[in-house]
């Protein structure tokens, strides 16, 4: 079984809530399903789970490099030097990442709202990126578009592989077939 997950923000990649931040439980009540990678609480959109342990491990573990995509709402605008500096890869603490895939989009018209609204400064213009990576290090996309000079404000996880979010509710989880 592989089921999708719109995960909102402020839910852990886990079943158990931890201080201010709820856990999985609250949204799926599936016994036998785990999570098959992470997405930190401060980020959104999809997460797969499953009860297939293989399946889980073919998903979550890097070396099998199944590209996720990301949106990403950022503070400045996304100018040609800062897309080309992300397809290129970017230097990180923790080493250069890999080249990305990086352009500049308009938020879809069906993105739902953000509970709580992303803080918006008048002064400071927004824009979005869409950014599909092959690696999954510790808030990468975060780094990355920092990295660029382009601060994320807003992080949604849209699709692992062939898998997308976008058809399903904020909070709410569908099966889907395995492809």
């Amino acid at each position: 079984m592989l089921i999708r997950f719109n995960k909102p923000y402020g839910v852990l990649s886990q079943f158990t809530p931890e201080g201010k931040w709820r856990g999985l439980k609250d949204f799926i009540s599936l016994p036998g399903v785990y999570v098959a990678g992470r997405l930190d609480a401060d980020s959104e959109g999809l997460l797969l789970l499953t009860d297939d342990g293989q399946l889980q491990a073919r998903i979550a573990d890097p070396r099998f490099k199944m590209e996720k995509t990301y949106l990403a709402q950022v503070e400045g605008v996304a100018d040609a030097a800062a897309l080309q500096a992300l397809s290129q890869g970017v230097m990180l603490n923790d080493g250069l990442t890999l080249p990305a895939q990086a352009r500049a989009v308009e938020p879809h018209a069906h993105l739902w709202e953000r509970d709580p609204p992303i803080r918006e400064r008048k002064a400071k213009p927004t824009s979005w990126i869409e950014l599909t990576i092959r690696e999954g290090r510790n808030r990468q996309v975060r780094r990355m578009t920092a990295a660029v000079g382009l601060p994320t404000l807003r992080l949604i996880r849209t699709h692992i592989g062939p898998y997308s979010v976008m058809d399903v509710p904020l909070g709410n989880w569908r099966e889907t077939e395995l492809t």
